[in-house]
């Protein structure tokens, strides 16, 4: 049985993986707005990621993290303010490294533990209006490579960067029928991502299924980063 840190596991991504690696793992969870309750081998605690607190009764040992706090705050350059673009940093990527510092002990103790990131489709594909989130999220995946070479052999760090997925965090751009076809569209396989297809993958990385792989990012997209449909 493993010990993982989920962060940010009360809904969508989170809340799917949790569902996927709870039977045979021991999972320390966090939320932030969406409490949940622990029961059996999954354990809640609250946590900002924008606070300083700190995250507590995680055990020496853990084998693999997850950092999925993240924004899509979607808005034209010019009417992006220094305050706005702060907020997506400290979600995004200030949070992330703000974990993984506390939990490097654990996780090296772990021995052959995984870090796994994520980032989004619109680093690597430029959108209109996406500056905040390609911006951040890109940061995020410079992350990804320089921990990878800085931390192996002992730990790997992986990075899943979607398009958009049906999840609470993506509901308003997906508030009806209407919006979630049009997305799908987008896709060369015509269907919108799914919160469970973007936890299996998390899955994939967290387990010893990819024991050799590390610095990667994988673009779990529909497609839409690497077709183009003529």
């Amino acid at each position: 049985m493993k010990n993982y840190v989920i962060i940010g596991g009360s809904s969508g991504i989170g809340e799917a993986l949790v569902q996927q690696l709870s039977a045979d793992n021991q999972l320390f969870v966090t939320f932030n707005e969406n409490q949940k309750e622990s029961s059996g081998n999954v354990h809640y605690q609250h946590f900002d990621v924008t606070s300083e607190a700190s995250l507590e009764n995680i055990p020496d040992e853990i084998h693999g993290l997850v950092y999925l706090p993240g924004t899509i705050n979607l808005r034209p350059f010019n009417r992006i303010k220094p305050a706005d673009l702060l907020k997506d940093y400290s979600i995004n990527l200030v949070g992330a490294v703000k974990t993984i510092q506390q939990l490097l002990p654990n996780l090296k103790k772990g021995g052959q533990s995984s870090v796994v990131l994520f980032s989004t489709v619109a680093v690597q594909t430029g959108m209109g209006f996406h500056s905040m989130v390609a911006s951040s999220k890109g940061a995020i995946e410079g992350l990804t490579k320089a921990l990878a070479a800085e931390l192996a052999p002992t730990i790997r760090v992986n990075c899943i960067a979607p398009s958009l997925t049906d999840t609470p965090l993506a509901a308003a751009l997906l508030s009806s029928d209407e919006k979630k076809e049009a997305s799908a569209k987008r896709h060369p396989l015509k269907t919108v991502g799914t919160a469970a297809q973007l936890a299996s993958t998390a899955k994939f990385l967290l387990t010893e299924d990819s024991s050799w792989m590390t610095g990667q990012i994988l673009h779990a997209d529909g497609g839409m980063s690497s077709i183009r449909m003529i």
